[in-house]
């Protein structure tokens, strides 16, 4: 075999790292699938949980919430009835939902689900959620309200994008992975620096090369080759979104659940703007428009965490047999398994 190739035939996305100990076959599998938003990952966990033995666990900081389907593109009766998904609808849109909190979720899922005999498919663009799982978060400093409300102040008085300017000249690879009204992620992220004297992505790089989870690992992404024909999907999904009735989603949140605008939930992409519009900011046109330009910036920013992503396989969603090619890394991934440590599910 080509050494620069992986089993299934797919060029890694960068030289994979030495790794300090071997993981043994022994250890149970687990599989990424990640990709910006709107590039099919949703599809493509399902074409693979009815073909192999796997159960997905949703890995998006919006689907946690209840009542938010159609802005989240959240998986219809149908879907879920094919292939259930874990992590969705965990929360009310008025709580928060964090990086740990999925962490902790996750893991003991992913227990539940080896326990099951079943192998766990891990799919989503949260790629901040990705990485706590793979590096834990426990090596940053602990939150200090009085600073956050500072940071807060600061950010009332200056507005976030210029927050996120002052973040940009302390901690430039934080800053490029985060919207510039990113306000959660923005204030931990000065938060950390001015309590440890440290940008946060200097802090998360100096955890050792030891694998933080004790399962062996196949990281699949879906990368589009034609960025063009990623902006045609996002207008076209959001567009969906609009005639399923995006709005009227959002005023029934309003009227059932104790928002604001700042609330994690709704500065979720889709949901801002609605907000902004219903309060009569901008007209049906603007709306739109500044919709599907928050969405193409996520699919950015989800891609500048991919580019760097150690010991991933990059897959063309745009490709006609990436679904093929998806398969057949999943089979290889889970041949050398003994058979009997995966038992057959319960009936």
């Amino acid at each position: 075999m080509n050494p620069g190739l992986c089993c299934c035939g797919i060029i890694p996305a960068m030289p994979v790292p030495p790794i300090a100990t071997p993981l043994p076959a022994s250890l149970p599998p687990v599989i990424f699938l990640m990709g910006p938003t709107a590039s099919g990952k949703t599809a493509l966990a399902v074409h693979l949980a009815e073909r192999f033995p796997l159960e997905i666990i949703s890995v998006d900081s919006a689907l946690v919430y209840r009542d938010m389907d159609i802005g989240t593109a959240k998986p219809d009766a149908e879907t879920l009835a094919q292939a259930p998904h874990h992590l969705l609808d965990i929360r009310d849109p008025a709580d928060a939902y964090s990086a740990a909190a999925f962490r902790r979720d996750a893991l003991a899922l992913m227990q539940d689900i080896v326990a099951r005999g079943q192998v766990p498919l891990l799919v989503g663009g949260t790629m901040l959620y990705f990485r706590a799982l793979l590096q834990g978060l426990d090596d940053l400093p602990q939150a200090d309200p009085a600073l956050r409300t500072a940071i807060e102040h600061e950010a009332d008085a200056l507005g976030w994008p210029a927050l996120h300017a002052r973040l940009a000249q302390v901690d430039a690879e934080t800053a490029a992975r985060l919207a510039p009204n990113d306000a959660q992620r923005i204030g931990r992220a000065l938060e950390v620096y001015r309590l440890s004297g440290q940008p946060m992505s200097a802090l998360l790089t100096l955890r050792g090369s030891e694998p933080a989870l004790a399962y062996r690992l196949l990281q699949l992404a879906l990368i589009p080759t034609d960025r063009a024909q990623l902006h045609q999907r996002i207008a076209a999904r959001f567009d969906a979104m609009l005639e399923a009735g995006l709005l009227d989603e959002v005023r029934r949140l309003r009227a059932r659940y104790t928002l604001t605008p700042d609330l994690p939930a709704m500065r979720a992409v889709g949901y801002r703007q609605a907000w902004a519009h219903l309060d009569g900011e901008t007209d049906a046109v603007a709306f739109r428009e500044q919709a599907i330009a928050a969405t193409r910036q996520l699919a950015k920013r989800q891609l500048t965490w991919l580019r760097s992503w150690p010991d991933v396989i990059r897959l063309d969603c745009l490709a006609e047999d990436y679904a093929a090619q998806a398969e057949s890394c999943v089979r290889a991934h889970l041949q050398i398994i003994p058979v009997q440590t995966i038992p057959a599910a319960p009936s």
